[in-house]
């Protein structure tokens, strides 16, 4: 490839430090057309190269998503559409900006604080939350009070954890290995164990096999490192 007409995928990836999968993704999502092909290979000519190097400070140093890229690298928008779209996101990172510096300043008070236990010990906690959480909008005095007269938000979600903690109160019998009776920890999802380990379930199917059937519709444990 004669590089004073361009340079290849890998090359003009490599100037801007990206993979060349990310300038392939790039043209998926229409934030770069593709580029000429010479013998059936991509070439990136110096347009092709700015066009890239603009893509770079829209979407990492700008922090843009593509398609807000996409509106500012098009060739075919225009001078209003793209500064548009630029001034929405300037806007949006400024408010960010601003949650930032309020969460800074809270933390810089926070590291203030002179006690060991803040919740026990700590006089300004409920000023705080009262500032800095919902529980500012309730006015009642403590928050006991205050969580009683706030309407529950998600009630069909609560009764189902109401309900779950119920079920904690009285666990179910604990479980035990079906040979040796050892205490077993049941996964929180999926099939249940019923034995402790591989040599027990072994020793289960032989004395099944030795009977003449399996039970269960279970297949027996075939170690992969013997016969």
């Amino acid at each position: 490839m004669n590089d004073r007409l361009g340079v290849s995928i890998g090359r003009a990836a490599a100037l801007f430090d990206l993979a060349p999968s990310t300038l392939r993704w790039w043209e998926a999502q229409r934030v770069l057309p593709e580029p000429p092909r010479v013998n059936g290979r991509r070439v990136y000519t110096e347009t092709e190269l700015r066009r890239i190097g603009l893509a770079y400070l829209c979407c990492v140093t700008g922090a843009m998503s593509l398609e807000q890229t996409a509106v500012v690298t098009s060739d075919s928008s225009s001078n209003e559409r793209w500064r548009s779209t630029v001034k929405r996101h300037t806007e949006l990172i400024e408010e960010r900006i601003e949650k930032l510096r309020t969460t800074r300043e809270y933390l810089l008070v926070l590291l203030e604080c002179p006690d060991d236990d803040i919740v026990a010990e700590c006089p300004h906690l409920d000023g705080e939350l009262t500032r800095h959480t919902p529980r500012g909008s309730v006015p009642a005095q403590d928050l006991v009070a205050a969580a009683r007269s706030t309407p529950r938000r998600r009630p069909a979600r609560e009764g189902r954890d109401e309900k779950e903690s119920t079920r904690d109160e009285k666990p179910e019998p604990q479980s035990r290995c079906a040979v040796c009776a050892e205490p077993l920890t049941q996964p929180s999802r999926g099939r249940r164990r019923r034995f402790c380990s591989r040599a027990c379930r072994q020793r289960h199917y032989r004395a099944r096999s030795t009977s003449g059937h399996r039970g269960d519709g279970e297949a027996p444990f075939v170690s992969r490192g013997g016969p």
